[in-house]
């Protein structure tokens, strides 16, 4: 009996994070809830990992990160209101973004130790199976989405897959930057990577973006790894011992990348998004006009 080639089920999106960035803004609430436009951060990021397919998602979370949990529950006494009031078209809104039963996990980061840390913390929910790394603070405006993008790569690729995008290169020692080895359009056979390189030593200008397809033998790698860039656990550096023996392969996806961890990408993410809205995208642009 010929089996079925594997899929990738199951998404990680940690959001254990301060969001030190965006604050104050994120002293009470997580930055994962933050708005852009007309809904969290977190909404577009849960879209996203839908639309390519996945199936489960994990959420690695922190104290005082509840109100993520909380989110993607039923909200009985709002949501009586808004059928007493006749408003159903809000109601389908709240309701369309609820999880089917055991269509989403959550676990702890018990304390910050970096985005390889993290991942590692879901290690025996996600078990012996390729899985996708979202990172939650990172919109990509794309059609189709990047991870489904990503996907469609791995799906004849194999091995491990990174979403990558061009950065000016006096911007390399801010990021992630993928050593290339050959190139085919969109996709890079990579040879290496560094975590935030120092400036001039970056081997090309193309940034590791928030959006991962691993094998689960990077949990193995992440349960001893040493810490790194900024005395956390990276979760490059673990991709990169992976390296040595499976392939990795970079994609350079379509779309406009948002980082909404930091205020100014954030203020962009708003403005952005709010000229494309469908409903909004007119009295938008005559806000932001009257300003300029």
């Amino acid at each position: 009996m010929t089996q079925s080639p594997p899929r990738v089920r199951k998404a990680v999106l940690p959001v254990a994070g301060l969001g030190t960035r965006v604050l104050p803004g994120t002293k009470t609430t997580p930055k994962e809830l933050l708005n852009v436009v007309d809904r969290p951060i977190l909404s577009y990021i849960v879209a996203e990992a839908r639309e390519a397919g996945i199936e489960h998602i994990v959420f690695v979370t922190g104290r005082f990160k509840q109100a993520i949990e909380d989110y993607f529950d039923h909200q009985v006494e709002l949501e009586a209101q808004l059928i007493a009031k006749g408003k159903t078209d809000i109601l389908d809104q709240l309701t369309g973004e609820l999880p089917v039963p055991g269509e989403m996990s959550f676990t702890r980061q018990m304390s910050p130790q970096g985005l390889g840390h993290a991942v590692w913390c879901a290690r025996d929910i996600v078990g012996r199976e390729p899985f996708a790394v979202l990172l939650p603070d990172v919109i990509v405006d794309g059609t189709p989405g990047a991870l489904k993008q990503l996907l469609d790569a791995w799906g004849e690729t194999g091995g491990n897959v990174i979403g990558v995008e061009a950065v000016p290169g006096d911007q390399t020692h801010k990021y992630g930057i993928v050593d290339p080895e050959s190139r085919d359009g969109t996709r890079i056979r990579m040879k290496g990577m560094v975590e935030k390189p120092a400036k001039g030593t970056a081997p090309s200008n193309l940034s590791i973006a928030g959006r991962y397809v691993l094998q689960p033998e990077i949990f193995d790698l992440l349960a001893d790894q040493d810490p790194g860039a900024g005395g956390e656990i990276q979760l490059t550096d673990a991709m990169a011992r992976l390296m040595a023996t499976q392939p990795f392969t970079a994609v350079e996806y379509a779309g406009v990348t948002h980082d909404c961890g930091d205020k100014i990408g954030l203020l962009r993410a708003n403005v952005a998004l709010a000229l494309k809205h469908p409903d909004l995208g007119a009295a938008a642009r005559e806000a932001v006009s009257a300003l300029l």
